[in-house]
Protein backbone atom coordinates (compact mmCIF):
# COMPACT_ATOMS: atom_id res chain seq x y z
CA UNK A 1 0.00 0.00 0.00
CA UNK A 2 1.56 3.66 -0.65
CA UNK A 3 2.76 5.02 2.14
CA UNK A 4 1.51 8.50 1.38
CA UNK A 5 -1.80 7.41 2.87
CA UNK A 6 -2.30 7.40 7.08
CA UNK A 7 -4.47 5.22 9.20
CA UNK A 8 -7.92 5.71 8.69
CA UNK A 9 -10.12 6.11 11.34
CA UNK A 10 -11.71 2.81 12.32
CA UNK A 11 -15.37 2.20 11.77
CA UNK A 12 -18.30 -0.02 12.55
CA UNK A 13 -21.45 -0.02 10.15
CA UNK A 14 -24.44 -1.83 9.73
CA UNK A 15 -26.58 -2.31 6.22
CA UNK A 16 -30.24 -2.09 6.39
CA UNK A 17 -32.75 -2.61 3.64
CA UNK A 18 -33.19 -4.70 0.83
CA UNK A 19 -33.35 -3.01 -2.79
CA UNK A 20 -33.66 0.94 -1.34
CA UNK A 21 -30.89 0.11 1.32
CA UNK A 22 -28.81 2.37 3.70
CA UNK A 23 -25.52 2.02 5.86
CA UNK A 24 -25.51 3.50 9.48
CA UNK A 25 -22.06 3.76 10.56
CA UNK A 26 -20.99 3.49 14.46
CA UNK A 27 -18.40 6.26 15.38
CA UNK A 28 -16.48 6.47 18.56
CA UNK A 29 -15.90 9.94 20.14
CA UNK A 30 -13.75 12.07 17.71
CA UNK A 31 -13.95 9.65 14.76
CA UNK A 32 -15.01 10.47 11.21
CA UNK A 33 -16.46 9.43 8.09
CA UNK A 34 -16.42 11.18 4.93
CA UNK A 35 -19.49 11.86 2.65
CA UNK A 36 -20.67 13.37 -0.87
CA UNK A 37 -22.87 16.42 0.17
CA UNK A 38 -26.63 15.23 0.62
CA UNK A 39 -25.89 11.43 1.31
CA UNK A 40 -27.14 11.70 4.40
CA UNK A 41 -29.95 10.44 5.70
CA UNK A 42 -30.59 10.72 9.86
CA UNK A 43 -28.01 11.10 12.52
CA UNK A 44 -27.50 11.40 16.55
CA UNK A 45 -27.40 14.60 18.30
CA UNK A 46 -23.91 14.49 19.13
CA UNK A 47 -22.40 14.01 15.21
CA UNK A 48 -20.54 17.41 14.17
CA UNK A 49 -20.67 18.48 10.42
CA UNK A 50 -18.22 20.43 8.49
CA UNK A 51 -18.16 21.15 4.83
CA UNK A 52 -14.40 21.01 3.42
CA UNK A 53 -12.57 20.79 0.04
CA UNK A 54 -11.30 17.30 -1.22
CA UNK A 55 -11.34 14.32 0.93
CA UNK A 56 -9.35 15.90 3.94
CA UNK A 57 -6.07 13.64 3.85
CA UNK A 58 -4.09 16.78 2.88
CA UNK A 59 -2.35 14.43 0.04
CA UNK A 60 -1.80 17.53 -2.05
CA UNK A 61 -0.23 19.98 0.17
CA UNK A 62 -1.52 21.87 3.21
CA UNK A 63 -1.83 24.89 1.59
CA UNK A 64 -4.64 27.22 -0.27
CA UNK A 65 -3.05 26.02 -3.36
CA UNK A 66 -2.65 22.08 -2.38
CA UNK A 67 -6.53 21.94 -1.08
CA UNK A 68 -7.42 23.79 -4.59
CA UNK A 69 -5.68 21.53 -6.45
CA UNK A 70 -7.34 18.38 -4.39
CA UNK A 71 -11.14 19.24 -4.59
CA UNK A 72 -10.37 20.61 -8.48
CA UNK A 73 -9.34 16.90 -9.20
CA UNK A 74 -13.28 15.94 -8.31
CA UNK A 75 -14.93 18.24 -10.93
CA UNK A 76 -13.47 16.08 -13.66
CA UNK A 77 -15.37 13.33 -12.04
CA UNK A 78 -18.92 15.22 -12.43
CA UNK A 79 -18.37 15.56 -8.66
CA UNK A 80 -19.02 18.62 -6.31
CA UNK A 81 -15.71 20.44 -5.14
CA UNK A 82 -16.96 19.91 -1.57
CA UNK A 83 -17.02 16.86 0.65
CA UNK A 84 -18.90 16.57 4.24
CA UNK A 85 -17.26 15.17 7.12
CA UNK A 86 -19.10 14.23 9.88
CA UNK A 87 -17.49 13.31 13.19
CA UNK A 88 -18.70 12.13 16.80
CA UNK A 89 -18.35 15.10 18.92
CA UNK A 90 -19.96 13.66 22.13
CA UNK A 91 -19.01 10.82 24.78
CA UNK A 92 -20.40 7.93 23.40
CA UNK A 93 -21.05 5.91 20.37
CA UNK A 94 -22.87 7.99 17.98
CA UNK A 95 -24.53 7.11 14.70
CA UNK A 96 -24.53 8.79 11.47
CA UNK A 97 -26.49 6.84 8.61
CA UNK A 98 -26.30 7.77 4.50
CA UNK A 99 -29.16 6.67 2.01
CA UNK A 100 -29.09 5.40 -1.31
CA UNK A 101 -30.07 7.29 -4.13
CA UNK A 102 -31.48 5.02 -6.41
CA UNK A 103 -32.16 1.34 -6.27
CA UNK A 104 -29.31 -1.17 -5.78
CA UNK A 105 -26.91 -2.45 -3.11
CA UNK A 106 -24.72 -0.50 -0.99
CA UNK A 107 -21.52 -2.08 -1.42
CA UNK A 108 -18.62 -2.49 1.70
CA UNK A 109 -15.25 -2.41 0.91
CA UNK A 110 -12.31 -2.93 2.95
CA UNK A 111 -8.94 -1.10 1.64
CA UNK A 112 -6.37 -3.41 3.75
CA UNK A 113 -8.25 -6.55 2.04
CA UNK A 114 -7.49 -4.78 -1.96
CA UNK A 115 -3.81 -3.85 -1.39
CA UNK A 116 -5.31 -0.48 -0.49
CA UNK A 117 -6.69 0.79 -4.12
CA UNK A 118 -10.09 0.29 -5.79
CA UNK A 119 -10.74 1.91 -8.72
CA UNK A 120 -14.73 2.90 -9.58
CA UNK A 121 -17.39 4.45 -11.60
CA UNK A 122 -17.51 8.11 -10.70
CA UNK A 123 -20.79 7.99 -9.15
CA UNK A 124 -20.44 4.87 -6.79
CA UNK A 125 -19.03 6.16 -3.80
CA UNK A 126 -21.28 7.32 -1.16
CA UNK A 127 -18.61 7.61 1.87
CA UNK A 128 -15.87 6.35 3.33
CA UNK A 129 -13.75 6.59 6.76
CA UNK A 130 -11.79 9.22 7.01
CA UNK A 131 -8.41 9.34 5.82
CA UNK A 132 -9.50 7.69 2.78
CA UNK A 133 -8.29 9.34 -0.09
CA UNK A 134 -10.73 10.58 -3.23
CA UNK A 135 -9.25 11.04 -6.39
CA UNK A 136 -9.32 10.56 -10.04
CA UNK A 137 -8.12 7.37 -12.43
CA UNK A 138 -7.22 8.69 -15.81
CA UNK A 139 -6.37 5.61 -19.07
CA UNK A 140 -3.90 6.93 -21.38
CA UNK A 141 -5.10 5.51 -24.50
CA UNK A 142 -7.47 8.36 -26.30
CA UNK A 143 -10.14 5.88 -27.48
CA UNK A 144 -11.30 5.42 -23.78
CA UNK A 145 -11.43 9.27 -23.59
CA UNK A 146 -13.47 9.25 -26.60
CA UNK A 147 -15.28 6.66 -26.79
CA UNK A 148 -15.98 5.03 -23.42
CA UNK A 149 -18.54 6.81 -22.11
CA UNK A 150 -18.77 6.70 -18.30
CA UNK A 151 -16.03 4.51 -18.08
CA UNK A 152 -13.47 7.13 -18.95
CA UNK A 153 -12.71 9.09 -16.06
CA UNK A 154 -12.78 6.70 -13.22
CA UNK A 155 -12.75 7.51 -8.82
CA UNK A 156 -9.81 5.75 -7.27
CA UNK A 157 -10.21 5.38 -3.25
CA UNK A 158 -6.54 4.77 -1.47
CA UNK A 159 -6.27 4.13 2.51
CA UNK A 160 -6.13 1.30 4.54
CA UNK A 161 -9.95 1.87 5.98
CA UNK A 162 -13.87 1.55 5.06
CA UNK A 163 -15.25 2.61 1.77
CA UNK A 164 -18.71 2.26 0.57
CA UNK A 165 -20.10 2.34 -2.98
CA UNK A 166 -23.29 2.29 -4.34
CA UNK A 167 -24.41 0.36 -7.50
CA UNK A 168 -28.17 -0.27 -9.30
CA UNK A 169 -29.95 -3.90 -9.76
CA UNK A 170 -27.91 -6.92 -8.30
CA UNK A 171 -24.42 -6.56 -8.09
CA UNK A 172 -22.05 -9.29 -9.27
CA UNK A 173 -18.74 -9.94 -8.13
CA UNK A 174 -16.17 -12.03 -10.43
CA UNK A 175 -12.35 -13.01 -10.00
CA UNK A 176 -10.31 -12.78 -12.71
CA UNK A 177 -7.43 -15.30 -13.27
CA UNK A 178 -4.36 -14.14 -14.74
CA UNK A 179 -4.94 -13.47 -18.52
CA UNK A 180 -8.44 -13.82 -18.20
CA UNK A 181 -10.76 -11.38 -20.04
CA UNK A 182 -14.57 -10.66 -20.12
CA UNK A 183 -16.00 -7.61 -21.57
CA UNK A 184 -18.79 -5.43 -20.17
CA UNK A 185 -20.97 -2.70 -20.78
CA UNK A 186 -19.28 0.93 -19.87
CA UNK A 187 -22.54 1.46 -17.74
CA UNK A 188 -22.11 -1.83 -15.58
CA UNK A 189 -18.96 -1.75 -14.56
CA UNK A 190 -18.97 -0.82 -11.18
CA UNK A 191 -15.69 -1.07 -9.63
CA UNK A 192 -12.10 -3.18 -10.10
CA UNK A 193 -9.07 -4.00 -8.24
CA UNK A 194 -5.70 -2.51 -9.14
CA UNK A 195 -4.06 -4.95 -10.86
CA UNK A 196 -7.17 -5.69 -13.40
CA UNK A 197 -5.94 -3.88 -16.60
CA UNK A 198 -8.72 -2.00 -18.29
CA UNK A 199 -9.38 -0.71 -22.05
CA UNK A 200 -11.85 -0.10 -24.38
CA UNK A 201 -12.98 -2.03 -27.27
CA UNK A 202 -15.02 -1.83 -30.51
CA UNK A 203 -17.35 -4.07 -31.09
CA UNK A 204 -20.04 -5.18 -33.62
CA UNK A 205 -21.08 -3.57 -36.98
CA UNK A 206 -22.63 -0.76 -38.52
CA UNK A 207 -26.23 -2.73 -37.97
CA UNK A 208 -25.34 -4.12 -34.37
CA UNK A 209 -24.72 -0.53 -33.52
CA UNK A 210 -27.43 1.16 -34.80
CA UNK A 211 -29.92 -1.71 -34.32
CA UNK A 212 -29.06 -3.20 -31.46
CA UNK A 213 -29.37 -0.87 -28.55
CA UNK A 214 -25.97 -1.99 -27.12
CA UNK A 215 -23.52 0.69 -28.38
CA UNK A 216 -20.31 0.63 -30.01
CA UNK A 217 -17.54 0.57 -27.19
CA UNK A 218 -17.29 -2.34 -24.27
CA UNK A 219 -15.03 -1.89 -21.48
CA UNK A 220 -12.62 -4.48 -21.76
CA UNK A 221 -11.41 -6.36 -18.17
CA UNK A 222 -8.52 -8.60 -17.65
CA UNK A 223 -7.12 -10.04 -15.04
CA UNK A 224 -6.14 -11.35 -12.12
CA UNK A 225 -8.03 -9.10 -9.77
CA UNK A 226 -11.82 -8.67 -8.71
CA UNK A 227 -14.66 -7.20 -10.67
CA UNK A 228 -18.28 -5.21 -9.45
CA UNK A 229 -20.62 -5.68 -12.02
CA UNK A 230 -24.47 -4.13 -11.98
CA UNK A 231 -27.25 -5.26 -13.49
CA UNK A 232 -29.27 -1.64 -13.96
CA UNK A 233 -26.87 1.44 -14.19
CA UNK A 234 -28.71 4.24 -13.45
CA UNK A 235 -28.62 5.91 -16.76
CA UNK A 236 -30.47 3.03 -18.37
CA UNK A 237 -33.10 3.27 -16.14
CA UNK A 238 -33.60 7.12 -16.66
CA UNK A 239 -33.17 6.47 -20.29
CA UNK A 240 -36.48 4.11 -19.66
CA UNK A 241 -38.08 6.62 -17.65
CA UNK A 242 -37.37 9.25 -20.13
CA UNK A 243 -38.97 7.07 -22.91
CA UNK A 244 -41.81 5.62 -20.94
CA UNK A 245 -42.93 9.89 -20.22
CA UNK A 246 -42.31 10.46 -23.62
CA UNK A 247 -44.95 8.17 -25.14
CA UNK A 248 -47.40 9.02 -21.19
CA UNK A 249 -50.11 11.13 -23.40
CA UNK A 250 -50.76 8.46 -26.28
CA UNK A 251 -51.31 6.08 -24.02
CA UNK A 252 -53.77 8.42 -22.00
CA UNK A 253 -55.78 7.78 -25.29
CA UNK A 254 -54.92 4.33 -26.55
CA UNK A 255 -58.65 3.37 -25.17
CA UNK A 256 -59.83 5.38 -28.10
CA UNK A 257 -59.63 4.71 -31.90
CA UNK A 258 -59.00 8.54 -32.30
CA UNK A 259 -56.87 9.48 -29.56
CA UNK A 260 -55.81 12.69 -29.23
CA UNK A 261 -57.53 13.88 -32.39
CA UNK A 262 -60.27 13.26 -31.43
CA UNK A 263 -60.20 15.68 -28.89
CA UNK A 264 -59.44 18.32 -30.46
CA UNK A 265 -63.22 18.24 -31.86
CA UNK A 266 -63.87 17.57 -28.44
CA UNK A 267 -63.17 21.20 -27.33
CA UNK A 268 -60.18 19.22 -24.83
Amino acid sequence: MDGRYGSAHEIDYTVYGDDMQFVEIDLDPRESVIAEAGAMMMMSAGIQMETIFGDGTGNNGNGLMGKLFGAGKRILTGESLFMTVFTNGGYGRQQVSFAAPYPGKIIPMDLKQYDGKIICQKDAFLCAAKGVSVGIDFRRKLGAGFFGGEGFIMQKLEGDGLAFLHAGGTIYEKTLTPGETIRVDTGCLVAMTRNVHYDIEFVGGIKSAFFGGEGLFFATLTGPGKVWIQSLPFSRLADRVLSASRVGGARRDEGSILGTIGNLFDGD
